[in-house]
């Protein structure tokens, strides 16, 4: 079966989101995989950032930041579907891309090499994959995975999919969704800025009214009475769902601004100086937090405080200019 996209994970040229000189080198499992298919298909990722502004503090977690399917539709032509599971899934999944459509499907990272080090053969931890090519009978599958592009064979195959009367435990219907290029909507170049503005408009009114940086540090505050006593494991666990997402997420929404400034538009340099601040002083925070906890001593929250002061400037200048 031909894939959708002839690519060589050798060769493949990962997006600039993904490069050497970024604050996070990941962001999470399902933006980190759309940023690569929507590169590899030839569109530019970045476009279809404001969402990244909207990100709140959620009452024990931030926002886990996604493509909104409906950007992905009005930027790229892109239809994001969900399907239901109720065949193997590797004929889901062969079916999907012999009609030239990549699947969006989350599998367990135990069986997923690309994560050697890290989770394969390690540690069942479920991750979002955009699946380009299949071939059951060569048991060969070619997939995006965080910041790039893979080939899985043989007995990770098998694995992987639970066929050939393998069995695991844990393993549950998967979240799948499919994509149909609808290329009637995909804008011509010359729209795509115009429709870019469009969207951040929409979710500039979707931007907190409340400043997410002061409810995160009240949580906070009360998290390190336990966070102090808990394992390293739960400190990957809380920084994902607290530090990580937000810092990474700002370094998107800088990112997007320093796009519009490349296309011209003015008046967003204050703004992606003060969300670059913001990502970059997170990381710096998020390792105060790691020794804080190895050695029992307290941590300054100050940085906190200026975040957000950093987010309320940043957002105001938007706001003025674009709202």
């Amino acid at each position: 079966m031909k894939p959708i996209i002839t690519l060589d994970p050798a060769t493949y040229q990962r997006h600039r989101i993904h490069g050497g000189n970024r604050i996070w080198g990941e962001t999470n499992c399902y933006t980190d995989v759309v940023v690569e298919l929507v590169n590899a298909l030839g569109f530019e990722p970045i476009a279809c950032l404001p969402f990244a502004l909207a990100i709140d503090f959620e009452g024990d977690q931030w926002t886990f930041f996604k493509f909104p399917d409906a950007d992905l539709l009005q930027l790229y032509g892109l239809d994001i579907q969900e399907l239901a599971v109720w065949r193997p899934l590797v004929d889901h999944i062969a079916d999907m891309v012999s009609a030239d459509r990549p699947v969006l499907v989350e599998l367990d990272s135990y069986f997923l090499p690309d994560t050697a080090g890290s989770a394969y053969q390690l540690a069942h931890v479920k991750s979002t994959v955009a699946i380009n090519e299949i071939n059951v009978q060569k048991k060969h599958l070619g997939y995006f995975h965080n910041q790039g592009y893979y080939h899985l064979n043989g007995n990770d195959f098998d694995d992987v999919f639970q066929i050939n009367g393998l069995v695991h435990d844990r393993m549950l219907p998967p979240y799948f969704e499919y994509i149909k290029r609808q290329e009637k909507f995909a804008p011509k170049p010359n729209e795509q800025l115009a429709r870019s503005l469009a969207i951040l408009k929409i979710h500039l009114a979707r931007v907190p009214k409340h400043n997410p940086f002061t409810l995160f540090k009240t949580k906070f505050q009360h998290d390190l009475e336990w966070l102090m006593s808990a394992s390293f494991e739960t400190f990957h666990s809380y920084s994902f769902a607290t530090l990580r997402q937000y810092g990474a997420c700002f370094e998107l929404a800088d990112t997007y601004l320093r796009w519009l400034e490349e296309q011209g538009v003015s008046g967003v340099d204050a703004a992606a100086t003060a969300f670059h601040t913001i990502s970059e002083d997170t990381k710096t925070f998020q390792f105060q937090l790691a020794r804080s906890m190895a050695r029992k001593k307290s941590l300054d929250l100050s940085p906190l405080d200026q975040m957000a002061v950093l987010w309320q400037s940043g957002m105001n200048a938007l706001h003025s200019g674009f709202s």
